[in-house]
């Protein structure tokens, strides 16, 4: 029977879903299950993954897509895997799961502090190694785990990442990719591989290191046990996938040095590519492997744009969903053609959400509106949506400058991808506030695109990342500056700027509450 399909299991920060691709990039099928990541109350900014309840969900999203495509398991020539970064697993020797956390677990606030007292210049030493702070990376969590569950640390025998978990419970053979291992903090960047003497310097195990198979390397077979607990044919080939935003870039085509791309959702990802393993002298960047071989990516990161739209919706925005179902239409569809007619800059107002991204000192101001007046035909609940979306767009715009002063270069024009760029007015204001060309991606799956391109490759449907990537992604439309606006936009990332210096102050002297900080800030 011949083999025409391609399936992507993703992990997501909010759900699991498993996609099915034809062999050119058209997407088949796809079934999505909620789930959700709780706090453990004895231990605040605790983020548990549950492994046993989230398999039941991956297996009854693989079935299930099968069931509603009616395609043949022995028709999927293969599958890979994406998932949120950062989060970890940790199992002992029998192969069994012992302890797990998602990305944005934050109870290591201790566990940071203590590693800066072992040595304060150790993080910024660290992160010219691997490109990571304690912010976001597993050092911090192994070790609360070692201080705060001792049994559980004696009894490590693995550490993984979710992407590779999945293949793990389909075939019972561990690896880490570089992509996402990367995000630990224990690689070293130039050779995309564990770096034990980092385990070592902050007192931790070096003995839990999984082997490390390049992104679109066949990992494994599906098993027999597999294949029972989800419907796949036993044998189909697993492939090593990545993180999300790595597999996302690849899902749209920035597979190039130069390259760069926007991911709008509840984070936004401004992701750079660059063909050298470099980064920043101050720590103020991101910098992680991409699942292309030979490519790195400094990434930006904005905290909470998705979330904050959604808030502001659901708080202000009844009337608008009201007329949304009654239209059957979404609600920001409806939002945004209203904030259309607001002029660029907001009338001077400005937000305090997310700031620019400071890796190794990474906080946020408490959030506010400002510079409004009471004047209800010019500040109303309109004006507030568009100063949002413009105020994301100015982080960005530092994001784009942040990482030009590191490399010397800004790209000539970024991909967006994301819910957001469903949005014809954010893509605009984008485009608008970089003073550069905008691409929208006809594929709204971008990961999970980014997933089968790397099935696709580790099995030799594809002979090469970059050309299938070339191959199957299509430009839906691009978005070119309005010149009028930008005079207009570099004002307000200038007052912005200076606006938010003080905002972040009465937060640091805890006259207001951040609306996020880095453990053990």
């Amino acid at each position: 029977m011949p083999s025409n399909y391609l399936m992507a299991v993703d992990a997501g920060t909010g759900s699991v879903r498993a996609v099915i691709f034809d062999t050119n990039g058209n997407q088949i099928g796809c079934v999505q299950k909620e789930w959700k990541h709780r706090e453990d109350p004895r231990y605040p900014g605790s983020m548990d993954f549950d492994w046993s309840v989230n398999w039941e969900l991956t297996c009854s999203c693989i079935r299930e897509v099968i069931a509603q495509t009616g395609i043949k398991p022995a028709e999927i020539a293969a599958l890979s895997s994406t998932c949120m970064r950062e989060g970890i697993i940790l199992y002992d020797a029998a192969g069994k799961e012992i302890w797990a956390c998602a990305n944005v677990d934050a109870r290591a606030g201790d566990e940071v502090a203590q590693l800066k007292q072992i040595d304060p210049g150790l993080e910024k030493e660290l992160y010219l190694e691997s490109g990571q702070t304690f912010a976001l990376g597993a050092l911090p969590r192994l070790l609360w785990v070692k201080n705060k569950l001792p049994d559980v640390y004696s009894k490590i025998a693995r550490i993984g990442m979710f992407n590779d978990w999945i293949i793990y419970k389909l075939s019972s053979v561990l690896a880490v990719e570089p992509s996402n291992g990367s995000t630990t903090g224990l690689f070293d960047l130039k050779t995309r591989t564990w770096d034990s003497n980092i385990a070592r310097r902050c007192g931790l195990r070096d003995d839990i290191f999984p082997e490390v198979k390049e992104c679109g390397t066949v990992v494994a077979q599906v098993s027999k046990a597999g294949a029972a607990e989800t419907g796949l044919a036993e044998g189909t080939p697993l492939v090593s996938g990545g993180g999300d935003c790595q597999l996302g870039a690849a899902g749209v085509g920035v597979v190039d040095a130069g390259q760069a791309v926007v991911f709008g959702g509840s984070f936004w990802q401004y992701e750079y590519n660059t063909g050298v393993a470099g980064c920043s002298p101050q720590c103020d960047v991101r910098v992680n492997c991409h699942a292309v071989g030979k490519l790195w990516q400094y990434e930006a990161i904005a905290f909470f744009p998705g979330l904050v739209m959604r808030w502001f919706r659901d708080a202000f925005c009844a009337e608008e969903k009201r007329l949304a179902a009654e239209k059957g239409v979404d609600p920001y569809t409806i939002m945004d053609k209203a904030a259309a007619a607001v002029p660029a800059g907001c009338y001077g107002m400005i937000c305090a959400f997310s700031d620019v991204m400071n890796y190794i000192n990474w906080k946020h101001a408490s959030p506010a509106f400002m510079n409004f007046e009471l004047n209800p035909e010019k500040y109303n609940k309109v004006t507030f949506y568009r100063a949002i979306i413009e105020n994301t767009a100015l982080v960005t715009l530092g994001h784009v400058q942040l990482v030009e002063r590191v490399t010397g270069n800004r790209p000539e024009k970024i991909v967006f991808a994301g819910g957001a760029s469903k949005s014809w007015l954010w893509s605009q204001i984008l485009a608008d506030v970089l003073n550069i060309p905008v691409d929208v991606p006809a594929v709204k799956e971008a990961t999970a695109l980014g997933a089968a391109i790397m099935a696709g490759k580790g099995i030799g449907l594809y002979p090469d990342i970059r050309e299938a990537a070339r191959k199957l992604v299509k430009i839906e439309k691009t978005f070119t500056p309005n010149k009028e606006n930008r005079n207009v936009y570099e004002d307000a990332y200038k007052q912005w700027k200076a606006a938010y210096a003080p905002q972040l102050k009465l937060s640091d002297d805890k006259t207001t509450r951040y609306m996020w900080a880095a453990p053990g800030l």
